[in-house]
């Protein structure tokens, strides 16, 4: 089989991800669940045969990364077929690839259950958001979705750091630039101090992977830009943490100070199996308020969740409510509810009363 074929015949089935991997044959995540295009195993020699295509259809991309390193991630399109963010890796001494399927158009947020307060964030001036979750949660999907939203409705330069892009903005009513790490910046930290030279409005970082990363976004949305970007946590609470933390001990208090000061939003998202065989997202939303700019200050993380839970009329939602709601509309079932919620105790107990 040809990959051209297998690419096309992935999304004809509505597929997120395409699993190339020799041993088994090739897989699709469809709905959630991963289910193989047939019974027929494909061997080492065939899936380089595969992968060497594949980058021949990026534009004869050079394979010299994936084979002195290991590993090589990048996006490309099938023109008139579909975009696609590829990691291409070695596994028992041969090649594999997991490729992710992006349509051509950008995702309608309502199609997608994104609460409307999630794309409200679009319409802030400054501060620092983030939008957390675990792999493959839809966070690039949430993100696009702001982004989007921004250059329909208001006239800004927005600058985005993506590794690699995934959705492709067109000019609207906002000027969009998007640079790819490793091939039109260093990195992260490089791109986004480049990037306060180049008049943003709106910096969207793809990632905040290390400590200088989360020093230099913070500064930036410091000096009055709006800088939206991602972490691999669940939860608001924990984000905070996890950003406090990456910082050494002498330095935490001045860092709580300055997230209390910058720190507009937190949004965490999971996406939970359906009871129709698919996925739909769930959200804890927080937005801070002087309640808890104060918790952040004096190292009170514990504490959030009580006033995120207390704060409905300001648009915040705690995760377990977000499921609770999901389930008593019929979505999905009591197990996942549990599975996914902070506290699969309490959430029994509140099923149980329902």
């Amino acid at each position: 089989m040809k990959m051209e074929e297998l690419l096309r015949e992935a999304v004809d089935r509505g597929a997120a991800d395409i699993f190339v991997i020799p041993g088994m044959p090739f897989s699709y995540r469809v709905g959630g669940t991963i289910i193989y295009q047939n019974e027929e195993k494909h061997f080492p020699k065939e899936i380089d045969g595969m992968i060497e295509e594949f980058y021949q259809l990026a534009g004869n991309r050079d394979m010299s990364k994936v084979r002195e390193h290991g590993d090589d991630d990048f996006s490309m399109a099938l023109p008139g077929v579909s975009r696609f963010r590829a990691n291409v890796f070695r596994q028992r001494g041969s090649l594999a690839a997991v490729i992710r399927v992006i349509t051509f158009d950008l995702p309608n947020f309502k199609e997608l259950n994104i609460p409307q307060s999630v794309i409200d964030i679009a319409q802030m001036n400054k501060g620092f958001v983030l939008v957390t979750g675990p792999a493959g949660s839809g966070k690039s999907t949430t993100l696009a979705c702001i982004i989007d939203e921004i250059n329909r409705t208001k006239s800004e330069h927005v600058i985005t750091l993506e590794d690699p892009i995934e959705y492709l903005h067109r000019h609207n009513k906002s000027v969009v630039t998007q640079r790819e790490i490793a091939t039109d910046t260093d990195s992260y930290v490089t791109g986004l101090r480049a990037a306060l030279r180049q008049a943003p409005d709106v910096i969207l970082v793809g990632e905040m992977r290390d400590e200088d990363t989360i020093k230099t976004a913070m500064t930036a949305a410091e000096t009055g830009h709006l800088v939206i970007s991602t972490l691999h946590t669940v939860g608001a609470a924990n984000t905070i943490d996890r950003i406090i933390d990456s910082f050494p001990p002498n330095q935490q208090q001045q860092v709580r100070a300055q997230l209390s000061m910058v720190m507009q939003a937190v949004v965490s998202q999971q996406l939970i199996p359906t009871l129709d065989g698919n996925v739909v997202p769930a959200f804890e939303i927080m937005f801070f308020n002087s309640a808890i700019r104060n918790l952040v200050r004096e190292a009170k993380i514990h504490q959030i969740d009580n006033i995120i839970a207390t704060s409905q009329e300001e648009g915040m939602v705690t995760m377990d409510n977000s499921l609770l709601k999901l389930y008593r509309d019929g979505v999905i079932s009591k197990e996942h509810a549990v599975m996914y919620s902070n506290n699969g105790e309490l959430m029994e107990k509140k099923l149980a009363r329902l």
